[in-house]
């Protein structure tokens, strides 16, 4: 097979999360361990940072990342799910693996690794790690796909562990309290490892404590130990540490959410130079700076277009929606137009109820077989009084958006992942 019909092979031949849901997810690791054995087990050929969370490891990983490529580590990072090229998954110092690879490497293992029936995910994780392997990576630094426990990239033992925070997704997996998504969250939490929370969370804060305490594993909450400082009129923010100050940087990722992100990061490296990892804070600040830059980072209130100002975001939950929220109110415009859509296993709800009234709806459905019906959306929308056309693509919502704002207007596009990406690759 050619490079296309490689990816064609991994799209559509194994079952992928992102476009069909429940049916793809495996409840064990099973394949995991049975893939790893089979290719020499890669997971313990490189050291790594293990990241997961509900909202913001994407933003924490590709930060960490940055900073470590700074450092002159040659850094691994894999994340999920992608914007435009599958191989976004899987850099290496912000350098996607190569086509070339990908193919050798389906070429190679495909008869053996489809004898295991894997998953589109569990195969990707599987190649991601052979790939850092091969390459001789330093440090690799991983991002949890769903959950944490039965994630199939729990199968490394890191040099620190990290849990941005919890929120209300994927509850038909993961549980549906906040404790119960923390316990499954914690799995990543290993004997005798460094955890690192980003966010000191009442309801389960216990959670984590106790987990870490039966693992004998040292325990820190990022937002207790940083504080972060936003000058009014530049983007220079200002960093203490114990409230003290640590460093002044230009930071680049917008949005008040990802100073929850930052603190995270700044506690991972401080926990990383106690494991040996040599970390400057030169590096750490060039690493914010550059992250754009040194990862290929997009997706998160990425400003598009000004004249109208265009801004997506991938918020996809209720907690990242109230996050875009947040920002959008920071925003002066005369109107807002909302290009929305979502995929059909979640709480809608508890994301319509929160949406601005005044707002103008572009409903639309990505392209893929678990994006909600665009003409279901907009009904659901209709009971909490949101008012919109109905589109039979994102590209036709974005279009029509476009030629109905004015110069002051906000086009905002959200509330999927997807929607994004498609956004993006117009």
């Amino acid at each position: 097979m050619n490079y296309s019909e490689t990816l064609h092979y991994l799209f559509n031949r194994l079952p992928m999360f992102q476009r069909v849901g429940g049916a793809a997810y495996k409840a064990d690791l099973d394949n995991t361990h049975e893939m790893c054995a089979l290719l020499g087990h890669p997971e313990n050929k490189f050291k790594a940072v293990h990241i997961a969370g509900t909202n913001g490891k994407g933003s924490t990983s590709n930060m960490l990342a940055s900073i470590l490529q700074e450092c002159g580590y040659k850094t691994g990072l894999y994340t999920s799910p992608h914007y435009l090229d599958f191989r976004e998954r899987i850099r290496i110092n912000g350098e996607m693996v190569t086509e070339d690879w990908v193919v050798d490497f389906i070429a190679k293992w495909q008869n053996d690794l489809e004898n295991i029936d894997l998953s589109f995910f569990e195969m990707t994780v599987g190649m991601a790690f052979q790939y850092f392997a091969e390459q001789k990576v330093d440090v690799a630094v991983i991002e949890v796909g769903l959950g944490g426990r039965l994630d199939s990239t729990n199968v490394i033992t890191p040099l620190a562990s990290v849990i941005t925070n919890i929120g209300m997704d994927h509850m038909r997996f993961l549980g549906n309290t906040l404790p119960e998504i923390a316990a499954e969250k914690a799995g990543i939490i290993k004997q005798n490892i460094p955890v690192i929370i980003g966010e000191t969370q009442t309801e389960v804060k216990h959670v984590f404590n106790q987990t870490a305490s039966a693992n004998n594993s040292p325990i820190s909450f990022a937002d207790q130990r940083w504080q972060i400082y936003e000058s009014v009129n530049s983007s220079t923010i200002s960093v203490n540490n114990d409230n003290q100050n640590f460093l002044d940087v230009m930071f680049p990722l917008k949005g008040a959410y990802q100073h929850k992100n930052l603190k995270t990061v700044l506690e991972t490296t401080s926990v990383l130079q106690h494991s040996g990892v040599e970390i400057t804070k030169e590096a750490i600040r060039k690493g914010i700076e550059s992250v754009l830059l040194n990862t290929g980072f997009q997706g998160r209130w990425q400003v598009l277009g000004n004249e109208p100002l265009i801004i997506c975001d991938s918020g996809h939950n209720r907690d990242g929606i109230v996050e875009a929220l947040k920002n959008i109110k920071a925003v002066q415009y005369t109107r807002l137009h909302f290009i929305f859509g979502v995929v059909n296993d979640k709480s809608l709800d508890g994301i319509l109820e929160l949406l601005p009234r005044e707002a103008i709806y572009y409903f639309c459905k990505a392209d893929i077989p678990r994006g909600l019906p665009a003409g279901e959306l907009a009904e659901k929308a209709a009971g909490y009084q949101l008012k919109g056309d109905v589109f039979t693509s994102v590209k036709e919502g974005f279009e029509k958006a476009k030629q109905e704002a004015g110069p002051g207007d906000l086009i905002f596009v959200g509330g999927s992942t997807f929607v994004v990406a498609e956004v993006l690759g117009l």
